[in-house]
């Protein structure tokens, strides 16, 4: 199950892959670029979502399990409201001071107007976004995995398949690109639903549910809210780090956004991993079983280095494959030969964080998985890329590897330490 939700989660990132790399076929650093930009904006977006189906699928999933069906379709039906209601007054709120946050970025000129345009059309679309997504989490919360991953991957395929004709076939260039994302996105929220009314989870709106709708926010928010907080920390760090970038021009902006898109996609593994020991530590936990916890975040810690290694060979062996697949010149293909030759390798800290946070979670300990992801994207992000960027940009990317290198084997000491004071020492 947790495989097929990494799947799911993966294909989110699937789409803005393929849509960069279809605008980047139109051989213009700035569109690029202004994808670039307009995807860290995107980013915050796309994690708020990502922290409230957290909760979503934890509330409803319980409430399933205790056999208490009713509840559950009510906690359903007021969650995709919230979702959506949420996620439009975020899109909306958004809106108004995209010129302000893109200049805060560091886009500019061209690039700016470029930018301001795509995210007119795409913000507004958010509901959608947080809709798909909201029944995708339903979806896992009943058991149906694989029909939560069929939602976001028929969203890649639609995104794949359109682009291309919007694109190029009707000339619509960087705003067939967001046209094809309100479309995606509305094929992720109608599949979500069709798939959602299918297990049966939505009921009537009526009294009982618009009486329950505060305690159901309330419930929701307090699984939810720490999720939202931890998964802002990461899109906080990209934000520093496109600001220090563009001081460098167009092209390395473009080039980090090529970078920030093929990532999560390579090293996807990592989140099924994540998502995989949580429920094993604990279970085993649960059971008193103090040696299997301790055997399974050493396990976990080697297939990660395992995965992010394999990962890493392919993007350097495929590097030469990528600068060509983006049209990337100038310093967009420096950071990209950069990258897949040596900074990748910060992932295995980055994966050392992730199986750390998993650990943290689910051994009571939460607090602490929020605080080692804000730390990482603050005091190992801030100084370091801030030092990096007296050397270029590829500086700026060495040294947000360092501070991530720095608290990704903090983080997995303070684990295993916390694992190795659990019962009796093996």
């Amino acid at each position: 199950m947790s495989t097929t939700s990494a799947i799911g989660l993966v294909a989110v990132f699937i789409v803005d892959l393929i849509n960069l790399f279809y605008i980047s076929q139109l051989g213009q650093q700035a569109i690029a670029a202004a994808v670039g930009f307009a995807g860290v904006v995107g980013f915050f977006h796309t994690s708020l979502c990502i922290g409230l189906t957290i909760g979503i699928t934890a509330v409803v999933a319980r409430t399933v399990g205790a056999g208490r069906a009713a509840d559950a379709k009510r906690l359903a039906t007021s969650s995709l409201l919230l979702m959506a209601l949420l996620a439009a007054l975020i899109g909306s709120g958004t809106a108004p001071f995209l010129r302000p946050l893109l200049e805060a970025l560091g886009a500019t000129g061209e690039t700016e107007r470029l930018a301001v345009r795509y995210l007119s059309v795409t913000v507004h679309s958010l509901p959608l976004l947080g809709i798909g997504m909201a029944c995708a989490a339903l979806m896992r919360s009943v058991g149906d995995a694989r029909g939560a991953m069929a939602v976001t991957l028929g969203a890649a395929v639609v995104t794949a398949v359109l682009d291309p004709i919007l694109i190029f076939g009707l000339g619509m260039g960087l705003d067939g690109a967001a046209a094809t994302s309100v479309v995606s996105r509305s094929i992720l929220a109608a599949v979500g639903l069709r798939g959602v009314l299918r297990h049966g989870l939505l009921g009537r709106w009526g009294p009982a549910n618009r009486a329950a709708l505060g305690s159901d926010a309330r419930l929701l928010a307090g699984v939810a809210g720490p999720a939202v907080l931890t998964n802002l920390a990461t899109p906080v760090s990209a934000a520093f780090v496109t600001h220090s970038i563009a001081q460098f021009g167009a092209s390395a902006v473009a080039g980090q956004a090529i970078i920030d898109r093929v990532t999560p996609v390579a090293f996807g593994l990592i989140y099924a991993l994540s998502g995989a020991v949580g429920p094993i530590l604990a279970q085993n936990l649960g059971a008193g079983q103090f040696d299997r916890v301790r055997q399974g975040l050493r396990d976990s810690l080697l297939f990660m280095v395992i995965a992010v290694g394999t990962a890493w060979l392919l993007l350097a062996l495929g590097q030469n494959a990528l600068v060509w697949a983006f049209s990337a010149h100038g310093e967009a293909e420096h950071l990209i030969h950069m990258f897949c030759s040596w900074l990748a390798a910060s992932f295995f800290f980055a994966g050392a964080l992730f199986v750390a946070n998993a650990a943290f979670n689910n051994l009571g300990k939460p607090l602490w998985s929020t605080g080692f992801n804000w730390a990482r994207a603050t005091l190992g992000t801030i100084p370091f890329a801030w030092w990096g960027a007296q050397f270029g940009p590829v500086g700026v990317l060495a040294g947000a590897a360092i501070g991530t290198a720095i608290f990704g084997t903090l983080a997995m000491v303070v684990a295993f330490r916390l694992v190795g004071r659990m019962g009796p020492k093996v």
